[in-house]
């Protein structure tokens, strides 16, 4: 219970305690920065040692190549181990730059301009990390349900583009969390990222395309497949979280990886169930491309949506296509190394 003076010298006696906790308060945060100063020139330090390392050890390594032509034999086994020791100095480096701040990348200096996104402790990593992955769950759920409303409860213009309008703000949302989530040391693949920017793209397009005969024709085909996805990433979600939950409690993945970073190397039980859902919904993309295209043909067609949208299902197509037949193609390279060893 807070005290509450009444008379004058409980109300002296109480400016007087606040006198003394007003000094330390002044204290502790002049010594605050006092660290946050200290802490702004070790990061300038590492940052500039890490550098310099790195341009010492291209030119060390380049010079271990022409060295590699003309010596014996057995300074060839010295050279491998020094270059086998750089590519594990290479790592090590990358994970002292997830704590250190650095330049944006090109998309998040147009979004956020020069503000620093580096997360500097672990906690604030993964609490970030977190709201990553329950923010890509509960839209996951809740597009799937909105979607399902479109397609089988209401037939209006209006609800559909407030779906299209939320899949744009959804998938841009995740282009930003995920620039950041990079920046912070995690190693997103490069076209999941890049299939989020063509899926912003697609949704745009969607959202302008006006109501019409030829909207009319696709609207429903485009909305079986958004629930159709949306329950595939749902599926995909719970099995990589699980694969990841355990690969992280055996040490052997880094802690900011994610559930959208791709496959991992064993659950082969898991992924097996899941591949038929994940090819069925790429030939699904190639299906709408291939209906959008034909659309194209009828005399009545006028909106340029069709030409955008079907090309960018061809695109999605291609680019899911065959980054899951390379990671089918490395698991059983995987499974066969196994055998051999």
């Amino acid at each position: 219970m807070l005290f509450n003076p009444t008379g004058l010298n409980e109300c002296l006696q109480e400016w007087e305690d606040l006198e003394k906790d007003y000094q330390q308060v002044q204290e502790t945060h002049r010594l605050y920065k006092h660290k946050l100063e200290e802490v702004s020139r070790l990061q300038d330090s590492c940052s500039s040692s890490i550098a310099r390392q790195r341009k010492k050890i291209k030119d060390l390594n380049e010079s271990l190549q022409e060295c590699r032509a003309v010596v014996n034999p057995e300074d060839v086994n010295k050279i491998d181990e020094i270059q086998d020791s750089i590519k594990e100095r290479s790592n090590v480096f990358f994970e002292m730059e997830a704590f250190l701040p650095k330049k944006n990348e090109l998309y998040l200096s147009l979004v956020l301009g020069n503000v620093n996104v580096t997360l500097l402790n672990k906690q604030s990593k993964f609490a970030f990390k977190d709201e990553y992955e329950k923010f890509k769950l509960y839209l996951t759920v809740l597009l799937l349900l909105f979607s399902f409303t479109c397609r089988f409860l209401v037939t209006y213009r209006v609800l559909d583009a407030h779906f299209n309008f939320l899949l744009v703000w959804y998938y841009c949302t995740l282009t930003i969390r995920e620039s950041i989530l990079i920046n912070n040391g995690s190693k997103i693949k490069g076209w999941w990222v890049f299939q989020h920017y063509v899926s912003t793209f697609l949704s745009g397009v969607m959202l302008t395309w006006p109501d019409g005969e030829l909207y009319q024709m696709f609207r429903n085909q485009f909305l079986s497949y958004s629930m159709y996805i949306n329950f595939v990433q749902f599926l995909q979600y719970y099995y990589q979280s699980g694969c990841l939950y355990r690969l992280r409690a055996l040490g052997e993945r880094h802690n900011m990886d994610l559930t959208v970073e791709g496959f991992q190397s064993w659950m082969w039980r898991g992924l097996t169930f899941l591949l038929p859902f994940l090819f069925l919904g790429h030939f699904f993309q190639l299906y709408n491309g291939i209906t959008l295209f034909q659309m194209a043909q009828l005399p009545e067609w006028k909106e340029w949506q069709v030409l955008m949208c079907g090309s960018t299902f061809l695109v999605l197509f291609m680019g899911n296509f065959f980054t899951t037949l390379g990671v089918v193609y490395h698991k059983y390279m995987d499974q066969d190394k196994a055998k051999a060893l």
